[in-house]
Parts: C-alpha cells; sequence; structure tokens
C-alpha cells in the first residue's frame, strides 16, 4: 500500500482519515490540495517519464527482452517514483505541515511521522 499524502489514492484506516479531514491546513481540504502550477507540472512531469517508462518495459517484454535489460529499466522505474515521492513530500513538508506547526496543530507532525513510516518499509 502506499499513501500519497494529500491527494492520492489511498487505503489507509479510518482513524488516520479522520485525523487528517480535521487537521487539514488552510491549502488543504477534505484530503484534498490545492497546489500552484508550478508545483502540479513539476509532478505531472514526473508521472509521464514514469508512464513512459512502463510503455517501455511493456513493449520489452511484448519482443523477448533479455531479463537483466528488463530489470534495469524496472529499477529506473522505482528511482523515478522515488524522486517522485521526494518531490511531493517537499512539497507537502513546505505547505501543509509547516502551515498546521505554525497554526498550533501539533497532530500534524504525528501524521507526518506516520506517512515517514509507511514510506520507509
Amino acid at each position: 500500500m502506499i499513501i500519497i499524502p494529500h491527494g492520492g489514492i489511498s487505503h489507509a484506516g479510518n482513524e488516520e482519515k479522520q485525523m487528517s479531514e480535521t487537521n487539514a491546513c488552510p491549502h488543504c481540504s477534505e484530503r484534498k490540495k490545492k497546489r500552484t502550477a508550478e508545483e502540479q507540472n513539476a509532478l505531472l512531469r514526473r508521472l509521464k517519464l514514469v508512464e513512459g517508462q512502463i510503455r517501455g518495459i511493456q513493449k520489452m517484454v511484448e519482443e523477448d527482452a533479455y531479463c537483466p535489460d528488463i530489470l534495469i529499466q524496472v529499477s529506473a522505474v522505482s528511482a523515478a517514483l522515488n524522486s517522485f515521492n521526494k518531490e511531493l513530500l517537499a512539497c507537502h513538508i513546505r505547505s501543509c505541515v509547516s502551515e498546521d506547526i505554525r497554526n498550533g496543530k501539533e497532530e500534524a507532525i504525528d501524521e507526518f511521522v506516520k506517512v515517514m513510516q509507511k514510506l520507509m518499509k
């Protein structure tokens, strides 16, 4: 299960959902996050790169490519997804987490810790 803070598909438990919904920063509402055009473009650019890489891997499988060659491409996709997560996490920390902490919502730290624990599995 992958949790993408404020905006991704999540299979989080009810407790985590309720905590996030009640403690959302002004930029966030009902587990949605209004991103700047720059933030959105940077994230979408990374996802489109991953999409292209996945399609390339699919074609390699269809064309019976050599297994190690496919594995190298899969590793590249994994690295690209990690870069996406880093970009999204940085945006989340700079806006939602910092805003909540400035507003005295210490629960934001607990939510952030839980997200980090899941990402670091």
